[in-house]
């Protein structure tokens, strides 16, 4: 087997998109996002979308190609990257996929538990449940519904949180009862690898990048968008704190560095993530192309004895 999928991982901010147009740019191949919240068109300076710059050094798939108004869930993706990649396959041995959703890349590569389907509505629910009531209403009525999955899931995390919930009042049975029925494809192989840093260094880009998204007019993105708060896709970081003050909760300085802390937060949990994957080879964020050229063709010779 020689098709190749190259995944590039790594906490926000640590240069993930630089990296995959430096590689793809190298190997002449195209590029996944596996960024779920670069979806969506309408978000483009919070979410950090490839420059145009970048965005013409090598092409790229799964960016801006929904609208926040259209149902896109991970299951929808998984079909449609592995749909995607059959085609690619047929052009390149290898393919980049980069992106900081850590479920959708597990997606793609492991394969997907089957869930039963949702019952119109209760998304919308739970969305606006949480909206009125706080996170703290999600994590008690997940402990009711499911304590074991309850006990590994990260509560921090409303999407994560209202998935679980979605599923167990739809099915009446428990989400975890449904997890590990996963099959992973077949037709590539699949070679991770990581960026990372010291933690103060990822930080102190987070911070940076924040105020270069602010620079670059995310108040007023937030401001186009908050007719739609309720929407599930602006349920993230860099908007709710945005909508906050464009409500009055908060002033701006106030809504600017909760982003950043928020953010932070998110970076953490996406390291806690990636670090269950002992198959991710992790390399300095400084690394040289060479260093990382030279594991990968290593890697596919290996493929090929």
């Amino acid at each position: 087997m020689r098709n190749v999928l190259l995944s590039i991982s790594g906490p926000t901010g640590i240069g993930k998109t630089a990296w995959a147009v430096r590689l793809a740019s190298h190997y002449q191949t195209e590029i996944l996002s596996a960024d779920s919240r670069q979806f969506y068109s309408e978000m483009r300076i919070g979410t950090a979308v490839p420059s145009a710059e970048e965005l013409s050094q090598a092409r790229h798939h799964f960016i801006g190609h929904k609208s926040i108004r259209d149902a896109y869930s991970v299951g929808d993706y998984q079909r449609d990257a592995l749909e995607l990649l059959q085609s690619l396959y047929n052009a390149f041995d290898l393919v980049i996929m980069a992106g900081g959703s850590g479920l959708y890349l597990d997606a793609v590569t492991r394969g997907l538990d089957e869930f039963p389907p949702v019952k119109p509505g209760i998304r919308e629910a739970l969305n606006r449940k949480v909206r009125e009531e706080g996170m703290e209403a999600l994590q008690e009525q997940l402990r009711e519904l499911d304590p074991a999955y309850y006990q590994t899931v990260d509560l921090g995390n409303p999407h994560r949180l209202i998935r679980a919930l979605e599923v167990c009042l739809s099915s009446g049975q428990a989400f975890s009862s449904f997890l590990g029925n996963r099959q992973a494809p077949d037709f590539f192989f699949h070679l991770p690898i990581g960026f990372t840093a010291p933690r103060e260094v990822i930080y102190r880009r987070i911070e940076e990048r924040v105020d270069e998204m602010m620079a670059a007019g995310l108040e007023e993105e937030a401001r186009r968008l908050h007719p739609m708060h309720g929407l599930n896709a602006l349920q993230t970081v860099g908007y709710q704190e945005l909508f906050a003050y464009l409500e009055g909760r908060w002033d701006l300085p106030k809504a600017v560095s909760e982003i950043k802390k928020n953010t932070r937060r998110f970076a953490k949990r996406q390291e806690t993530w990636f670090r269950k994957n002992t198959e991710i080879r992790w390399f300095p964020f400084d690394t040289s192309l060479e260093v990382i050229t030279k594991y990968v063709d290593e890697k596919r010779s290996e493929l090929k004895k």
